[in-house]
């Protein structure tokens, strides 16, 4: 345990932090067959995000959705760091849960940075992964916080703690992505998916040799020249040869079959950029522009009318990592805040 020996923070204060989610574009080396496990591609996206706030309180206390979560993520804190009062985390908006999208381990850097805004704490994103178990095999929510945009993991040595973020590259801001949601469906997680990895074959070394040229010498150099065709047909390859590896364990290449005929009419359309984030459900597609998302997400929406439990959202990377804002309540138990304005009080102007 270590005290914190900074002031007692005033009552009005009230940290916001809101943390983007992140699309998982696959892995390098499931097995670690050429030295380093894992190896992680990932992209930050804008309107999706973890939007919370805290305040000095008598106890520990959480509300809001995803309240249980985030109450163990500070109980664990407050242990490690014994601060000199309790806190109260409110929890405006929450990434969805168990769909690919990044959303433990952004809401427990959120209350880890809130956290140490207001106990004068230095937080380390990677420091802050190991206390609260987050980020064991992939490196990109901690790219995604930190930085945004486009980034790379470095995977994990057989002795290794979290994998180092190894590059990072902006986006570009005219490039879209559709999100394609099902709402019957969750993602492993879990017991799950730890049984997932364990069960699973090797990993070949062939292939791994295979995605990480895709990563380096073809995805990376046509993102940098923005060739959105050239970086999603190296994206797709990688999602093929990733989402055929993890069939056995999620019922075949894509875990929703609804989301799985969605991609393939996209791709009979010429949209080489799809794919499946994470354990899904949910889906991507990337596009070179907005016109041609929309166009396509038209169509899309045509032919799959009788998919009941689809749901689209297009938007765009993000390149910039979290945003942190220090505001006054009007009374210590306001926390009231207007999401889309993080630091800003509901009806502030």
């Amino acid at each position: 345990m270590v005290r914190t020996s900074v002031a007692l923070p005033s009552p009005e204060t009230v940290l916001t932090v809101e943390a983007p989610a992140r699309l998982h574009l696959g892995f390098v080396d499931v097995s670690g067959s050429l030295g380093r496990r894992f190896g992680s591609l990932g992209l930050t996206l804008e309107d999706i995000a973890t939007v919370l706030t805290m305040r000095r309180a008598d106890d520990l206390l959480a509300s809001g959705p995803a309240a249980s979560r985030a109450l163990e993520y500070v109980r664990r804190l407050a242990d490690d760091f014994d601060p000199p009062c309790g806190v109260a985390v409110h929890v405006h908006r929450a990434i969805p849960e168990h769909v690919g999208l990044g959303s433990g381990t952004q809401l427990a850097f959120a209350v880890g940075r809130a956290f140490g805004e207001l106990f004068g704490v230095p937080f380390d994103a990677r420091a802050t992964a190991s206390r609260l178990d987050r980020g064991a095999r992939s490196g990109i929510g901690i790219g995604a916080f930190d930085q945004g945009g486009f980034v790379v993991d470095g995977g994990r040595t057989s002795g290794g703690d979290h994998p180092p973020v190894i590059a990072r590259l902006p986006f570009p801001a005219s490039w879209r992505v559709l999100l394609l949601f099902d709402r019957a469906g969750r993602g492993l997680h879990g017991d799950a998916e730890r049984e997932a990895f364990r069960t699973l074959r090797s990993f070949p070394e062939s292939a791994a040799a295979h995605l990480a040229h895709l990563t380096l010498m073809r995805a990376m150099p046509a993102l940098a020249e923005e060739d959105c065709d050239s970086f999603g047909a190296a994206i797709g390859e990688i999602q093929r040869t990733v989402g055929d590896y993890f069939a056995v364990a999620q019922g075949g290449r894509f875990t929703s079959p609804a989301v799985a005929q969605a991609l393939a009419f996209l791709e009979a359309r010429g949209i080489r950029g799809v794919g499946q984030t994470s354990w899904g459900p949910t889906g991507f597609a990337i596009f070179d522009s907005e016109l041609r998302a929309h166009a396509a997400l038209a169509e899309l929406r045509s032919a799959c009318h009788d998919a009941a439990t689809l749901e689209f959202q297009l938007t765009r990377g993000r390149n910039e990592g979290h945003r942190l804002s220090i505001g006054v309540a009007d009374r210590p138990d306001d926390c009231a805040v207007d999401a889309s304005r993080p630091g800003r009080r509901a009806g502030e102007q």
